[in-house]
């Protein structure tokens, strides 16, 4: 699987602009992230770069049997970094993906 057909996200919403680049990506595809890291009062941009693999979601939830409403469900990039490391970004609604190549 490289992308769902669906991308959402139960915390924030997504952007039209970001669901379309993130369904449109395809295996191989070379990949910039930036996400927006935030400590108090300031702010700075995290970069990443590879090769893009899959896009899954992530859900979280309490460790009891409780209503789905309580899950937290997030979009994933799964990725392989220029040096062969494999990482996978959570996507929230700063996150920013472009296609390099």
């Amino acid at each position: 699987m490289s992308t769902p057909s669906t991308i959402t996200s139960t915390t924030r919403k997504l952007s039209q602009q970001q669901v379309d680049i993130l369904k449109s990506l395809r295996p191989g595809q070379r990949i910039r992230v930036t996400q927006t890291v935030r400590v108090g009062a300031k702010k700075w941009p995290a970069l990443a770069e590879g090769v893009f693999r899959e896009i899954n979601y992530l859900a979280t939830g309490v460790t009891t049997d409780r209503v789905p409403e309580d899950d937290i469900v997030v979009p994933v990039i799964h990725f392989t970094k220029p040096g062969g490391e494999m990482s996978s970004i959570s996507v929230d609604e700063n996150t920013v993906v472009e296609v390099l190549g």
